[in-house]
């Protein structure tokens, strides 16, 4: 019987990371005309003077903005603003071409997106199918299929949730019993070794810090302009690695990443081959 291959989760954060600026930026702003140059600030604005979170201010501010813009907010059309998402080079076939050669060293590579922007965007987008599981913002809708309230918020700090949610194995978004009930490390469908985090700045330093204080890797991705923040956290030691957003075949993000599935899958091999070795010891050995 063939031995069950290791899953190995690369799991992404998205605006900065896979995309240049913020989703919201491409499709859904070109509607909205003049009031999109000043669409952060005042969301910004709102959260601070409000004690507000920040993700769940600029949610609404996508409606009322929506509103008085006269554009629509359906799911449908949510889904449709996500089509004009541009990436970083190389990221459309990346998904695929590291799958394969997750075949080829031995292991199942599955794709994750942990981010505070909009599943709806997301999931539209070029990119939007290849993931196994999108945790993202969403919004809930009316009888008329029109976005009136956040259904789902993803800030800096509960991302981690979804961390332990793919660690675990646990697909229901809703279930809040699983997540956080006890399970052996050895029982986990994703150990923490086995995955690998690609995010681009501080917001995603909770969920880059626990991927590599439990033994897997995390690298902070960066445009050329904007590679400060990413060294500052190699520096301070959050991250495991600091590259350039270029995922063309053959580049050092890939070579990089190739290399970390190489070392999960040999040691997935050296563990299974010991304890193979010691089940199969005589007594007094």
């Amino acid at each position: 019987m063939q031995a069950k291959r290791p899953i190995v989760a690369l799991c992404y954060d998205f605006d900065g990371t896979l995309a240049p600026g913020n989703m919201q930026e491409y499709g859904f702003f070109s509607g909205l005309g003049d009031i999109a140059k000043t669409f952060w600030r005042e969301a910004t604005i709102l959260a601070r003077e409000n004690a507000a979170d920040p993700i769940l201010c600029y949610m609404m501010l996508m409606i009322q903005k929506a509103r008085e813009g006269k554009i629509k907010t359906t799911h449908e059309a949510l889904q449709g603003y996500g089509r004009d998402v541009r990436f970083f080079p190389g990221v459309e076939d990346w998904f695929a071409r590291i799958q394969a050669f997750g075949k080829e060293a031995g292991v199942e590579v599955e794709h994750y997106i942990v981010s505070s922007g909009l599943r709806e965007l997301i999931e539209g987008s070029a990119i939007g199918k290849v993931f196994k599981k999108i945790y993202a913002c969403s919004f809930l809708y009316d009888n008329n299929d029109c976005a009136v309230w956040p259904a789902n918020v993803v800030n800096y700090t509960t991302k981690t949730q979804y961390l332990f949610r793919i660690n675990k194995g646990i697909t229901d978004d809703t279930d809040n019993t699983a997540v956080n009930a006890f399970v052996p490390e050895a029982e986990r469908r994703i150990p923490f070794s086995r995955i690998i985090y690609l995010g681009d700045g501080l917001t995603d330093v909770p969920c880059m810090r626990l991927v590599r204080l439990q033994g897997g890797i995390s690298i902070a991705v960066y445009q050329k302009r904007r590679a400060q923040t990413a060294k500052q956290l190699l520096q301070e030691d959050r991250v495991n690695y600091a590259m350039e957003a270029d995922y063309s075949a053959g580049g050092k993000l890939e070579r990089l990443v190739q290399d970390a599935i190489r070392r999960i899958a040999l040691s997935h091999r050296m563990t299974t081959l010991a304890g193979q070795n010691h089940r199969h010891r005589t007594p007094g050995e």
